[in-house]
């Protein structure tokens, strides 16, 4: 026990050294991570422009009309959030877009009737609202010259959801194989999302599946390897970029820290 315990200071200070070199630099790629799914899914609406129009109009019926609107939608609504975020102009108004985004695609894409999807675009909107909430200023004190306590801030909460829906990803990762490399896998990737969920060791946690998801993603998700003419490049491609904004989130978690509705919280207060 008290060897696991010194393992486990040490991965704590390499973290904290870890978050100490990078701590001007973290939060801008965490932000460009976060956004690239929407970035890339921008581009393609204006370079798949007429491929996106005829699929929503096959998909629903809705006519040429209404199927450009849905392009535009996403093509500007997308691209601009993407600016908003990177320039850190109305950020808040930024989410709000892109919360749109993903809510409109949801529909849209019918989603809502893939749980591995939906997970996933829960998993986005996690990142999102994380973003959202470090953007968010803390709440002041309703006295001059006290400081607030925090208990009611919405920022805390906002970042405990956004945790909790962030780690709906790794839910998908889970396979349930009954060999002992992945009930092994499983087991520690539970204990690392459960770690986040409730805020304990959450930089160290969140700074390890950030490891161990790009080390996921990279392998399975190889779309350069892919010719272009091949339907499976989109697919992965739009993998790959959703998995990139899930880890943006991760690291925001990473720079930021859980906020004040975790474990590692509390414990200050012991």
């Amino acid at each position: 026990m008290a060897k696991q315990n010194e393992l486990m200071d040490k991965a704590e200070d390499f973290a904290d050294q870890v978050l100490r070199h990078s701590k001007h630099v973290l939060p801008h790629i965490a932000r460009f991570c976060l956004i690239s799914t929407f970035l890339e899914d921008g581009i393609r609406m204006w370079t798949q422009w007429h491929e996106q129009r005829d699929y929503m109009n096959v998909s629903w019926g809705c006519g040429a009309f209404l199927a450009t609107l849905f392009v535009i939608i996403n093509l500007v609504g997308q691209l601009a959030g993407c600016v908003m975020v990177l320039s850190r102009q109305k950020v808040p108004i930024a989410c709000g877009i892109l919360f749109g985004i993903i809510g409109l695609q949801t529909i849209a894409y019918s989603i809502i009737w893939d749980i591995k999807f939906l997970l996933r675009n829960l998993a986005l909107a996690g990142g999102v609202l994380l973003l959202l909430a470090e953007s968010k200023a803390e709440v002041k004190s309703l006295f001059a010259g006290l400081p607030s306590t925090g208990e009611d801030n919405p920022k805390q909460y906002m970042q405990l959801s956004g945790r909790i829906l962030l780690v709906l990803m790794f839910l998908t990762l889970l396979r349930f194989e009954f060999n002992f490399i992945e009930i092994i896998q499983n087991l520690i990737g539970t204990a690392l999302i459960i770690c986040i969920a409730i805020g304990f060791k959450t930089k160290l946690s969140a700074l390890v599946l950030v490891v161990w998801l790009t080390a996921v993603n990279v392998y399975f998700n190889a779309w350069w390897n892919i010719p272009d003419y091949r339907p499976m490049r989109d697919f992965l491609k739009y993998d790959f970029f959703q998995t990139m904004s899930v880890i943006g989130g991760l690291l925001l978690v990473v720079a930021f820290g859980p906020g004040g509705v975790s474990m590692d919280e509390h414990k200050k207060k012991w």
